[in-house]
């Protein structure tokens, strides 16, 4: 009995709308079906995505669990990700079924921490305040006391998950004046910690209660589901600002508004939320809070990079070789 032959292009389905440079590119090189509705799909249609191709293509959107990829076809061997978490992929089940997964590091983290400076700037500064009330019709002009906010140049930033994208936050906030703490499941090589002037934290707790503003740039993992709960949120001085861009998961959302409301911290900058797409109400109302549509990657030069980065990953795989991103056993 001779072995099937193997096609000359793999099968791949793209599960939402790509640069129409990615998707023409993907087009030519391989045998690709789109999502031309760009809309998240849904179960069905995504068992259906997954049942005769060689490779997935997901994103942030989509919920990859196990009972989607025990289902899945005998020809889904790959499933490369666009995007670098991948807390909506069921990894375990992936590597039992025999299937690789890949992600798109490192490409996003420029662009990520800029908008988490962004959030850091804007939020103390009311800038979104400032720009409401113009659009209003009702700013009377600048008075002494009108519109004032808090500095951030001689505060303590502290940083949960000091990765590529904790370190490039660090290195911009020290242009801003800012004191760098950080809390990460490994501590940096000393010559890191000097370069970037930052005071490690082994006890997240004991960090959660020097700083002025905290970032969160960890990954979103069982171990980090809830990190800032109610207990950890307490720690906080009641001036804090609370800037999350990572995942929403990771912040106990009924927790934060409750603080946010009682005043308990100062104000928040979120542009992740627990059950997005969906917003709290109560986060709505609050004017010491700016929320963001989950855009901290959303830049045309990222989103290229990262098409690239999926086109490189299935090619490699394709040719027999190990994809360069591929997310090993341990990813956090």
């Amino acid at each position: 009995m001779t072995d099937p032959i193997r096609p000359a292009r793999p099968t791949v389905a793209i599960t939402r709308r790509l640069l129409p440079e990615t998707e023409a590119r993907i087009a030519e090189l391989y045998d690709a079906s789109f999502n031309p509705g760009d809309r998240p799909m849904d179960r069905a249609a995504l068992a259906a995505a997954m049942a005769d191709v060689d490779v997935l293509v997901p994103t942030v959107t989509d919920e990859i669990d196990s009972a989607l990829i025990a289902a899945a076809g005998p020809r889904l061997k790959l499933i490369a990700n666009f995007g670098n978490g991948v807390d909506h992929i069921d990894l375990a089940a992936a590597r039992a079924r025999g299937i690789i997964v890949t992600n798109t590091p490192g490409v996003l983290t420029e662009d990520t921490a800029d908008m988490t400076m962004a959030l850091i700037l804007s939020v103390p500064r009311r800038l979104a305040e400032g720009e409401k009330l113009v659009r209003s019709g009702q700013w009377d002009g600048w008075s002494p006391t009108g519109m004032l906010g808090h500095r951030i140049g001689g505060k303590t930033l502290g940083i949960i998950g000091m990765g590529r994208i904790g370190q490039a936050i660090a290195r911009r906030a020290r242009g801003f004046g800012l004191a760098i703490h950080y809390h990460n499941r490994n501590r940096l090589p000393k010559v890191i910690e000097d370069e970037l002037g930052a005071t490690y934290h082994a006890d997240l707790d004991v960090m959660l209660g020097q700083i002025d503003i905290i970032s969160v740039n960890c990954p979103h993992t069982p171990a980090t589901h809830h990190l800032l709960d109610e207990r950890r949120l307490a720690l906080l001085q009641r001036h804090v600002y609370l800037i999350n861009i990572a995942r929403g998961e990771i912040v106990d959302e009924a927790a934060l508004i409750h603080a946010l409301e009682t005043g308990r911290i100062a104000g928040a900058g979120l542009d992740v939320f627990e059950h997005e797409p969906a917003v709290d109400a109560r986060l709505l109302g609050l004017a010491n809070v700016v929320l963001l549509p989950h855009m901290g990657s959303a830049t045309f030069e990222g989103r290229a990079a990262m098409g690239a980065r999926v086109i490189a990953n299935i090619r490699a795989w394709w040719d027999g070789h190990r994809p360069p991103d591929q997310v090993l056993e341990g990813w956090a």
